[in-house]
């Protein structure tokens, strides 16, 4: 039971925070403003709740391109350290060298999940047309990964299906994830 606790505080935890990691990566690719000058209240929170990991780690790990390493590495740092907690707290039973791959999998796993949530909430603002910044930084992170869908999926009736589509994208990946990850542990 105390195992079960702990690992359910420390995947909130750690998944809030390694998924804030993400969410500034992916702004920061896409370009979105998120200064305070910027409006964006998402940007806003976003930085104060990552910079205490990301800003020591920019200045050991340089940008490639439009990629902030940093926050990537943060991301993947914050789940390693849950599933090394969680090994300790099993008694470290099983090898070591499964944590690695477990934060991994954690990581892509946290992917799937926070851009499933952007999706949903991409498609509620859309049908309550609000004309506000976060509508706006939704539109800008879920359009890219929409606009291929909406090549080849027509609007049907005049609804855009194409936020189902990816829905049931991600959810396909997150299947084959979850295969995958049993798969990798069975050879260790």
């Amino acid at each position: 039971m105390l195992y079960e606790i702990a690992s359910l505080l420390l995947e909130v935890v750690v998944g809030f925070l390694s998924g804030a990691c993400l969410l500034r990566l992916y702004m920061q690719y896409q370009r979105i403003p998120m200064s305070v000058r910027s409006g964006n209240p998402l940007g806003q929170f976003v930085f104060a709740v990552t910079d205490w990991i990301v800003l020591p780690l920019r200045r050991v790990l340089p940008a490639i391109g439009a990629l902030d390493t940093a926050s990537l590495v943060a991301a993947f740092l914050l789940q390693l350290a849950e599933f090394g907690l969680l090994w300790l707290l099993a008694g470290a039973a099983g090898g070591l060298f499964a944590v690695p791959i477990l934060a991994l999998f954690g990581l892509l796993r946290m992917s799937i999940s926070a851009m499933t949530g952007g999706v949903i909430v991409y498609a509620i603002l859309s049908w309550v047309q609000t004309h506000s910044v976060i509508a706006d930084v939704m539109e800008r992170l879920v359009s890219p990964l929409l606009m291929p869908i909406r090549r080849v999926l027509p609007l049907i009736g005049g609804i855009d299906l194409s936020p189902l589509a990816l829905l049931l994208i991600l959810q396909i990946a997150a299947i084959v994830l979850g295969n995958l990850q049993a798969t990798a542990l069975l050879a260790f």
